[in-house]
């Protein structure tokens, strides 16, 4: 038996990069996964690739600072499957400035996708476990929301918000059996970290204890853990994975 056989799971953010990694794994373990990301033609090359691996995938093209938005996709998703078993809060970006070079704009952007964004879809989607009385919720943290870093206030400011989100949402919904926990990633190889110089890259290894940066996959697995049964005594907890940059 696969660990999330038939389990309905939307993830956001899940287009490309780690949201990817999590929407492939999750679906080899039998998931039938649910898209929301921004730009259309990413979300239907995401849903391409997916389903041509056999796996039962759909998106849809929301903005998750738009409520309508997840409002719509949610109504298909509820009409079509009756459920929604698990939540990934992955959607997230980076607007990185020394703080007295940050504008105004650079701050509202960054917490409106990521804080924002993380509290309408689990408010929305929540509604839906509520019924059920059961449900799993992962939103995807960082390092940066526990240790901080220069240039990225709004980044840490974001992050850190949604380890302390994270810790009332499992509060408010564990007598409904509902579990709600956090991941903190620290550098992981995607397109992002892909795009730094050399030089940066390999200082960023040196400050890792296990001398390298981690895989999407590697946030991907302890999802599964999470949204499995193997999981249901954990609720509340921030997990960090970052080869032991912070302990």
């Amino acid at each position: 038996m696969k660990r999330l056989n038939e389990k309905v799971v939307v993830i956001t953010g899940a287009a490309r990069g780690i949201g990817f990694a999590i929407a492939e794994r999750m679906a080899s373990e039998g998931a039938k996964i649910v898209i929301f990301d921004l730009q259309k033609e990413l979300v239907d090359i995401a849903v391409t690739k997916l389903t041509n691996l056999g796996y039962l995938v759909e998106g849809y093209e929301v903005n998750v600072t738009n409520a309508e938005q997840i409002d719509s996709a949610v109504k298909i998703i509820k009409k079509k499957y009756g459920i929604i078993d698990v939540l990934i809060n992955n959607a997230g970006i980076t607007k990185d400035k020394l703080l007295l070079k940050m504008k105004e704009s650079d701050w509202d952007a960054v917490m409106n996708v990521n804080l924002k964004g993380t509290f309408l879809c689990t408010q929305k989607i929540s509604r839906v476990m509520l019924k059920m009385r059961a449900g799993v919720i992962i939103n995807i943290s960082s390092v940066i929301g526990i240790m901080g870093n220069a240039g990225q206030a709004n980044y840490a400011a974001s992050k850190g918000g949604i380890i302390a989100f994270t810790k009332s949402c499992a509060k408010e919904f564990s007598s409904r059996n509902i579990r709600v926990n956090a991941i903190a990633p620290g550098f992981i190889e995607t397109e992002m970290t892909e795009n730094l110089p050399a030089e940066v890259r390999e200082k960023y290894a040196e400050a890792i204890p296990l001398s390298r940066m981690g895989k999407p996959n590697d946030i991907a697995n302890l999802c599964i853990f999470l949204a499995s049964d193997e999981a249901n005594y954990i609720t509340g907890q921030t997990i960090q994975v970052d080869g032991g940059l912070i302990m």
